[in-house]
């Protein structure tokens, strides 16, 4: 077998690969690239798990970065045991034609429990009087001493929301390299999150990307002298490309409109009552899987999605299985914004009764992702002054509130998850050999597996 490392640098596309990536374009130059149709939807953790299975969401089940749980009548988002993903992986492939290939498994998704040799994944503690710790999770157990000690603890607020930056993926690339040094894996899967930040920030038209570009370039540049100089073989790819979008479209402030929603209060506040709704969308990026409860009003359902302004389709069964969604876990419609559109979760009327977390970093309690918490409110006068009087109480031992996040999702101008028209904007296949055979996102398996184990 030949030893291997994959870069999975996250929203990178052919068309960010020039003179602002210098690193990137010589390696693309002496390599082969292609690009690829995205999985779908767009997101991490569904092209990820088509990554390592060869599979599409209709089989491993992982049909967006979270969804309805209708036996436990929840949304869930973000989780991170391995089984949720069904299906026989990569590395237990290759361990079942070598017994002595090893997996390294540095900030992937779905990364604990996993059968993988060495993992690292973010996992904040908390203890039950409230307060959060940020930390990693490792395996074996014992190694999160060692990296630790090693090369310090992980940035975790630069991993995501509004400082998120260059930091995290520095760290994540400097645990691979200290992986390599200690445990030498046949293939070692590395996570580079830095780009998706400002891409969806600021759009990938603005002309700022061009300093992150620059950042994360230094970052895989590095990368790539580390793991040749060791005889590693480097394969980059991504999972999807960015749009710039203007205009953000909240399914379930139209479907409480009609109706549909149940709201519970709670403080004064309120919250979305899925079990007890009667239709609601659990909201990702461009695409929003609908869920209807009451079949009565489905067809009813079906004809407001798609007289919605933006809503470019809206995927029945049929529709689901032509796209590879077909899952129990999937909603009983799937939702497909137009390129310049993305859906949020919002459902309440009046901001002021807006759930607390609303306002808050927090993707565990929301009802759909949040690019929103990349942002500190502008309407705040002295943030930097709330935060630390935030840090302050907490250091203390007080609880409280980081309540920062604005709840304008028109300041969000990039976003993903659809199919785009223009393969500019699809992610990217770089390898030494074989990258003319991916095509879709389903291909890297093979295309990695004929990698490290190929002739």
């Amino acid at each position: 077998m030949r030893r291997t490392a994959v870069l999975n640098i996250v929203g990178l596309t052919a068309s960010l690969i020039d003179d602002r990536t210098p690193n990137i374009k010589a390696y693309v130059d002496r390599c082969s690239i292609s690009k690829v149709k995205p999985a779908f939807p767009a997101v991490t953790c569904t092209a990820q798990s088509n990554f390592v299975t060869g599979k599409t969401p209709a089989s491993h089940g992982a049909v967006a970065n979270g969804w309805y749980n209708r036996e436990y009548s929840e949304v869930h988002f973000w989780k991170q045991s391995n089984p949720i993903v069904k299906g026989l992986k990569i590395w237990d492939e290759l361990k079942g034609i070598d017994p002595d290939f090893t997996c390294a498994k540095m900030f992937w998704w779905y990364n604990m429990y996993s059968t993988v040799d060495y993992s690292i994944t973010p996992r904040p503690m908390y203890p039950a009087d409230g307060r959060k710790f940020f930390d990693v999770y490792t395996h074996p157990m014992d190694m999160r001493t060692e990296i630790k000690k090693d090369i310090g603890a992980f940035p975790f607020h630069t991993f995501w929301g509004p400082r998120a930056g260059i930091e995290s993926s520095r760290w994540i690339a400097e645990s691979a390299k200290w992986v390599e040094r200690k445990h030498e894996p046949t293939l070692n899967l590395v996570y580079l999150p830095h780009l998706d930040y400002n891409l969806q920030r600021l759009g990938p038209s603005n002309p700022a990307i061009g300093d992150d570009l620059k950042l994360i370039d230094e970052v895989v540049g590095d990368l790539i002298t580390f793991f040749e100089e060791r005889s590693i073989q480097v394969v980059l790819l991504s999972e999807y490309g960015i749009s710039d979008v203007d205009r953000p479209i909240h399914l379930n402030r139209v479907f409480r409109e009609k109706g549909w929603i149940t709201i519970k209060d709670e403080l004064g506040l309120e919250q979305l009552d899925c079990g007890a709704s009667q239709a609601f969308a659990v909201a990702d990026h461009q695409v929003a899987h609908v869920y209807v409860n009451d079949k009565a009003i489905q067809d009813e359902v079906r004809a407001v999605l798609e007289s919605i302004e933006g809503v470019e389709s809206v995927l029945d069964e049929d529709g689901k299985r032509e796209a590879g969604i077909d899952h129990e876990r999937a909603g009983d419609f799937v939702a497909v914004s137009d390129s310049r559109s993305w859906f949020t979760y919002y459902y309440w009327l009046d901001d002021a009764v807006a759930p607390d977390f609303a306002r808050c970093v927090d993707i565990h309690r929301k009802i759909g992702y949040d690019p929103v918490e990349l942002f500190v409110d502008p309407k705040l006068k002295m943030p930097v002054l709330k935060i630390a009087a935030f840090l302050l109480k907490k250091k203390l031992g007080f609880r409280g509130l980081l309540d920062v996040i604005p709840l304008d999702a028109s300041l969000v101008k990039g976003s993903h998850g659809r199919i785009p028209e223009d393969m500019s904007e699809w992610p990217v296949f770089v390898s030494p050999v074989g990258a003319e055979s991916v095509k879709e996102s389903t291909d890297v398996y093979g295309a990695i597996l004929d990698a490290v184990a190929g002739q």
